[in-house]
């Protein structure tokens, strides 16, 4: 587990990680009663391969791994050098098409004719009916279907990397207390927040929400022209990418001193938030954190205003699995990082979310990656 004093140490993942990645995503594929797994440009490849290509196109680009197979990946040959400079391609084969060329027969006899594989859910349609078209027998599934926690559990390194993201996410908000807030409209927030990831080390900022007064009741509100005016609930959840790692954290603060009603409902979400942590241990289902922060809320009489999953997973993207609601009973193991994030939103009036990032510990607990002030801020 790494430690949070030195959450700027990023070890760069070598041809030997990513060898052994794409090995357990070939031997888990075949665990899952596939023939292999077919994965296209976006998370799973940058995950498997350390290969982003510079412009995803109507150029098939296609990973292909099989259980005790040598992984190849096909590229257009215009990208192929690109594709050779990628960390992880000393760990592959790489088969490169030409325009003109079809670039489906090159695939094809990567593939079994009658087998069914799992497909990244990013993958063109065009793509995949190409390969069905020269492997009629083929059929596919879904990777989040058939393999959600492809990329679920995190090693050290991984860790440390959503470690330094959520380092950085708490600078952010340590800093946007200091800015003003009234007579300033959302957008203006929400592009000092923007400008604050980037400053502390973000490449990719990927949502700044800042929702005022009743906008605050939408949960993924999009910062607007709205005036933000002394006596608001403001929720500010943002996250981003640093080092390929992600990072999301929501707080809520008041402009100038609440209400008695305002700081109740407030507190009922830290009460609430802190039940869903203490949840968190390996072995426990994911629903147990829903059930956990979704109790308190509840009992408090405000259910209804609870209206979305209490967390989410992160890593190489702000949003993947595993999914904190009930119903999901796959448990929890070390090296998970999920999102705890419960909320009250009441229309037309205001909202309230609080939300760390958090794994499970060998020891048996949690472990925050946010760690700024849950209580309420009072900005101006």
């Amino acid at each position: 587990m790494p430690s949070t004093d030195a959450v700027d140490e990023v070890v760069p993942f070598t041809a030997a990680d990513y060898r052994a990645r794409m090995t357990r995503a070939a031997e888990s594929a075949a665990d899952a009663g596939l023939a292999g797994l077919v994965v296209a440009p976006g998370p799973d490849l940058v995950y498997l391969t350390g290969y982003r290509p510079t412009a995803i196109t109507e150029r098939l680009t296609v990973l292909v791994l099989a259980a005790g197979r040598e992984p190849v990946l096909v590229v257009p040959t215009l990208e192929a050098p690109d594709a050779e400079k990628a960390a992880g391609a000393a760990a592959l084969t790489l088969r490169d098409w030409t325009d003109g060329k079809d670039p489906y027969a090159v695939t094809a006899p990567l593939l079994d004719a009658d087998g069914r594989f799992g497909v990244s859910d990013n993958a063109w349609a065009m793509h995949l009916l190409g390969l069905q078209k020269a492997l009629p027998g083929t059929s596919y599934v879904s990777l989040t279907q058939a393999l959600p926690m492809l990329r679920g559990v995190k090693d050290a390194h991984e860790l440390a990397r959503i470690a330094a993201a959520g380092a950085a996410a708490d600078q952010a908000y340590g800093e946007i207390l200091t800015v003003p807030f009234a007579g300033r409209r959302e957008t203006d927030v929400a592009a000092d927040l923007a400008a604050l990831l980037l400053r502390f080390g973000h490449s990719q900022v990927d949502f700044t929400v800042v929702g005022s007064g009743p906008n605050g009741a939408d949960p993924h509100h999009e910062a607007g022209d709205r005036v933000i005016e002394h006596g608001d609930m403001v929720v500010l959840d943002f996250g981003g990418l640093k080092n390929g790692y992600g990072s999301d954290t929501t707080r809520t603060v008041h402009v100038g001193e609440p209400t008695d009603e305002e700081r109740r409902v407030h507190d009922l979400v830290r009460e609430a938030q802190q039940a869903g942590f203490e949840a968190v241990r390996p072995g426990a289902a994911c629903q147990d954190v829903d059930r956990a922060a979704r109790e308190v809320i509840t009992d408090a009489g405000y259910g209804a205003h609870f209206i979305h999953r209490t967390g989410h997973g992160i890593g190489v993207t702000t949003h993947e699995p595993p999914y904190m609601i009930e119903g999901e009973e796959l448990p929890i193991v070390p090296g998970m990082c999920f999102s705890v994030e419960p909320g009250v939103y009441l229309p037309g009036r205001f909202g309230v979310r609080i939300e760390d990032i958090v794994t499970a510990t060998e020891d048996g607990g949690g472990l925050r990656f946010n760690n700024t002030p849950h209580e309420m801020a009072i900005v101006e």
